[in-house]
């Protein structure tokens, strides 16, 4: 799944068709026959951690579960048992950081380690607001994350070398992105 994910990515960004407004119809297929496939895996066994499913199983599982965007209750739902496998030592804790701010980025609410990056209205991407940003390096720390500074011009790169940029109309983009968020079920809370 993890491998159908990423190969579809890169084929959509190499022609440029990710990067167009709106989620890509074949990026949000594959989304969701993975989310799907997930649901059912963890309905059966619970998180797929690495005791069940090595490393790169369960590093495979929480890519599916990121890019669950079209599936905000099933995000929203299995977020606690990550938390429980970082607890048990079968998951990596940056995992669990990058799902809770994936899941508070489309709810609208500020962001805990700063992971999720959009573009702002300067044309950058950014991580927007973060709750108690001085308390930010404390907990990129403790989840293993790099620091921000580094995160940031790591995706500024990769945005530049694939051909991405900033959105011609940022508050067209926004009220777009809003409106899909709430279409799919993401609701602030």
């Amino acid at each position: 799944m993890a491998r159908l994910d990423e190969k579809t990515r890169a084929e959509l960004a190499d022609t440029g068709e990710l990067f167009k407004p709106g989620y890509e119809p074949r990026m949000a297929r594959v989304h969701e026959r993975n989310a799907r496939r997930l649901r059912r895996i963890i309905q059966s066994v619970g998180w797929p951690g690495t005791d069940l499913v090595g490393p790169d199983g369960a590093k495979a599982a929480w890519l599916v579960l990121q890019h669950a965007i079209a599936e905000p209750e099933l995000v929203r739902r299995t977020l606690p048992l990550l938390e429980a496998a970082v607890r048990a030592g079968a998951a990596d804790p940056a995992h669990a950081a990058l799902l809770e701010d994936r899941i508070r980025f489309f709810e609208g609410r500020p962001q805990r380690y700063g992971t999720q990056l959009d573009w702002d209205a300067d044309g950058n991407l950014s991580p927007g607001e973060v709750e108690e940003p001085e308390r930010l390096d404390d907990r990129r720390l403790a989840a293993g994350l790099p620091s921000l500074g580094k995160q940031t011009e790591e995706a500024r790169n990769r945005a530049m070398a694939e051909g991405e940029s900033a959105p011609v109309d940022h508050k067209a983009y926004l009220s777009a992105r809003a409106e899909w968020a709430r279409r799919v079920g993401w609701r602030t809370r």
